[in-house]
């Protein structure tokens, strides 16, 4: 069993609750939250592999506390979203057990790329409202095609995963933005949960810690979700883009980010 972190006093614990509620509210609707909790568990003195697993069971249940959400609002499809998710499951594991089999640095190093490529489609692309469009794929063959890759990353690494989900439901299976936002909760929530099912077999979780977070992510997830209801794409779009910039620009300021090198170094011949 790995040395989980246990050192969490009161005053850390209620910190690390107030930015799991304002995770869970945002993640309900445009995914990320990772973005908040994480570098806040890392920046109190918790090591990173029990701060990514600690984060996994917040996560799951701010996941879980939004779909509760959309499903009352009848915007989740259960026939076409178990199969989904049970794909997302197994890919989950799967990409949580190949860590130390992928050069996890070329991926942190495209990844911001992509997540830039996420923000300025959802600001500049055409078309993206709450209306369902011809979908390219049948939930069949999106299972197939699209779900391993995405799944596969979300346990590997996760950020953004939220934002990709998104991304692949809009162009591929031609669903409205509101409705986008549940599905994609069903397919994050498949994943997060096969990976946080490794992290628990492996002991790296501080479970005190992180059923705290959680309900405070649940209270969050359940505002954010409301809003995206009644809201509706107004809402998500905006909130999508600046999501996905703000967590490409973490990334890139990362100086362990072969992709900050880079950067800097053209700055620098600038």
């Amino acid at each position: 069993m790995a040395d989980v972190w246990s050192g969490a006093d009161l005053t850390t614990t209620a910190l690390l609750c107030a930015v799991a509620f304002a995770a869970g509210l945002v993640d309900a609707i445009a995914g990320g939250g990772g973005l908040l909790t994480v570098p806040s568990m890392l920046v109190l003195g918790i090591p990173p592999v029990a701060a990514v697993a600690t984060n996994k069971v917040q996560g799951t249940l701010s996941i879980v506390s939004a779909l509760v959400t959309y499903h009352r609002a009848g915007m989740v499809e259960w026939r076409a979203g178990l199969p989904m998710i049970a794909s997302a499951f197994v890919f989950g594991i799967g990409g949580a057990l190949s860590v130390n089999l992928m050069p996890k640095t070329v991926i942190v190093a495209i990844i911001p790329a992509l997540l830039i490529l996420v923000a300025l489609y959802f600001l500049f692309a055409r078309g993206i409202g709450d209306a369902d469009r011809h979908a390219r794929l049948s939930v069949m063959a999106f299972i197939g095609l699209a779900v391993p890759p995405l799944a596969l990353y979300d346990g590997f690494l996760g950020p953004g995963a939220g934002s990709f989900y998104a991304v692949a439901l809009i162009l591929l299976m031609g669903f409205g933005l509101t409705r986008t936002t549940a599905m994609s909760k069903l397919l994050n929530g498949g994943s997060n949960a096969g990976a946080l099912l490794l992290f628990a077999l492996a002991g790296e979780i501080n479970w005190a810690l992180g059923l705290a977070m959680g309900c405070a992510s649940i209270l969050g997830a359940q505002i954010g979700s409301r809003l995206a209801v009644r809201v509706g794409a107004r809402l998500i779009r905006p909130l999508i883009v600046v999501v996905s910039a703000l967590l490409s620009i973490r990334m890139l300021a990362d100086p362990t980010n072969p992709a900050h090198a880079l950067i800097v170094n053209l700055l620098g011949q600038g």
